[in-house]
């Protein structure tokens, strides 16, 4: 199967493969003889990385089963198809895909003459912005109308972004074409990451990815936007040491080998995003999680690259950690992976939203959406989107009644969902004086109550019983005052976050008479 890369039809064996890239003038996917190529663009078999000489030219090992693709170079534009799907890419498997259930790449037979890759000049403003989909994993058709209908339908049309990336677990292999068709109404081209749902099964991890590839090209793959560098990775390895012969979170050494090769004509002053699946750090405890020797030969990879942050899906729930020189990272400051949640929630459970769909509210008490990637230059923010609810960004969980009393048992709780443990969150009362709230890991309330409203219904409720609760790492809480007079006050939470962002919102609550006064 060929997917959106253009060459000579003269077919015959080689050990090598080579071509151009050149500049599509007409856009017809042809390079024409009037047609000049691009020097110092970087093109990968998947491991080596070379650069086209001063025509465009350029010559790689090849092998029996690889994909040769262009590394997208700052201004400029790979052709997309009619579902935005970036084409950057040539698969050469001269048997095809091993057979499996899912399906894979027919044989392609021998290498043509020509590889050849069409780019376009297009102006990159330093200051861009990329969407960031955790997990979307419609297993069935259903579940991809509550994604299209929850997710894209929000997005479609959106400006000022440069691309979208999807984290992984995309969805059921059979339904790949209406994950695909999803995504691409969205209008902005769509780049994926493997992820474990995505696997095919077998006993060799570097087969694991055929139906992937078929759909999308390679899981390890590279591009440059204005000052980013973007390298998106296969990390997830089967069999791994999970009971059962299951997966767990690495990287081959071939890969590791992809990044180094790509690195070597990366400056130092880009900022680096590397996407992948798996978390490198341990969220939660569980049997697939990060080889700790891989992730600090990434670290040693990334030597010298003071401007990098890494993004995972996986989890279900949101999640910082920032790495530092005794955990190994080799630079100054600190290395930054963000862990934005998940477009499929708790996998489309609990009570209907807005939209009629399941709230699908995830484990640790971050409604199902998305994230915005904000780049400028060689720094970056985040924003976390809930589906149906853009501005929401924090929960705040108090009583409603208050007793006019000296001592009082009840909290303020709130979970602001992008929450890291560098930010500060402070709350008042009526304008009063800001107080501290202490980060405090534990079970969102919100979703302890659904939980209790599911458990005590009298008719069995709409939807899928919500997933069980986990421990939110972005928690905060304090005593509720009980001091202020009889009637209705305004309790305001405020957070600054470590970029020095703020963020606030309110609930009311009522103060009444204690009991022993009545």
């Amino acid at each position: 199967m060929l997917i959106g890369v253009f060459y000579s039809s003269q077919m015959f064996s080689q050990n090598t493969v080579k071509g151009f890239v050149y500049n599509d003038v007409n856009s017809n996917g042809k390079k024409d003889p009037k047609e000049q190529g691009f020097k110092d663009v970087a093109v990968t078999n998947g491991v080596e990385v070379t650069l086209t000489d001063g025509s465009g030219y350029y010559q790689l090992p090849a092998n029996d089963d690889m994909i040769v693709s262009v590394i997208k170079p700052s201004n400029y534009a790979v052709p997309v198809n009619k579902n935005n799907q970036p084409e950057f890419y040539y698969i050469h498997k001269l048997k095809g895909s091993p057979e499996n259930k899912d399906g894979g790449v027919e044989t392609t037979g021998s290498l043509p003459k020509l590889v050849n890759f069409p780019l376009k000049v297009q102006k990159e403003n330093s200051n861009f912005s990329v969407i960031l989909f955790g997990d979307p994993q419609a297993d069935n058709l259903e579940n991809a109308g509550y994604f299209e209908k929850a997710i894209v339908s929000e997005l479609i049309g959106v400006q000022n972004v440069a691309f979208g990336i999807s984290l992984g677990d995309l969805g059921a292999k059979h339904l790949f074409p209406v994950y695909i068709k999803s995504v691409g109404k969205i209008g902005v081209p769509w780049y994926n990451v493997f992820g474990n749902h995505d696997m095919n099964s077998g006993t060799e991890d570097k087969l694991t990815d055929e139906t992937f590839e078929a759909s999308f090209g390679p899981a390890n793959y590279a591009l440059n936007y204005a000052n980013t560098h973007f390298i998106m990775l296969d990390d997830v390895i089967f069999p791994g040491n999970r009971a059962g012969g299951g997966y767990e979170g690495g990287f081959r050494e071939d890969i590791l080998k992809f990044i180094e090769n790509d690195l070597q004509f990366v400056s130092k002053d880009k900022l680096i995003v590397l996407a992948f699946h798996i978390p490198i750090y341990e969220f939660e405890k569980g049997p697939d999680q990060f080889r700790k020797e891989d992730v600090q030969k990434l670290f040693n990879l990334l030597k010298g690259y003071d401007f990098t942050l890494s993004v995972s899906g996986h989890t279900h729930s949101e999640n910082h950690h920032f790495f530092t020189k005794e955990e190994g990272w080799p630079n100054a400051n600190f290395h930054h992976h963000y862990n934005p949640g998940a477009t499929a929630g708790s996998i489309y459970v609990g009570p209907k939203d807005k939209y009629g769909t399941p709230s699908s509210i995830m484990r640790d008490g971050t409604p199902k959406g998305y994230a915005f990637l904000n780049i400028k230059g060689n720094t970056y923010d985040y924003e976390y989107i809930p589906s149906g609810e853009n501005d929401k960004k924090m929960s705040i969980h108090i009583p409603k009644i208050v007793p006019q009393v000296n001592k009082y048992r009840g909290e303020v709780v709130v979970n602001f969902f992008q929450g890291t443990p560098r930010d500060i969150l402070t709350y008042r009362v009526d304008n009063g004086e800001w107080q501290e709230l202490m980060l405090t890991p534990e079970y969102d309330k919100f979703l302890l109550d659904i939980h209790y409203e599911w458990d005590h219904a009298e008719e069995l409720p709409w939807g899928i019983r919500p997933s069980t609760p986990l421990i939110s790492s972005h928690i905060w809480s304090g005593r509720m005052p009980s001091s202020f007079s009889l009637g209705d006050h305004i309790l305001e939470v405020k957070a600054t976050d470590w970029l020095g962002r703020i963020y606030s919102a309110k609930k009311s609550f009522k103060m009444v008479s204690d009991h022993k006064t009545n």
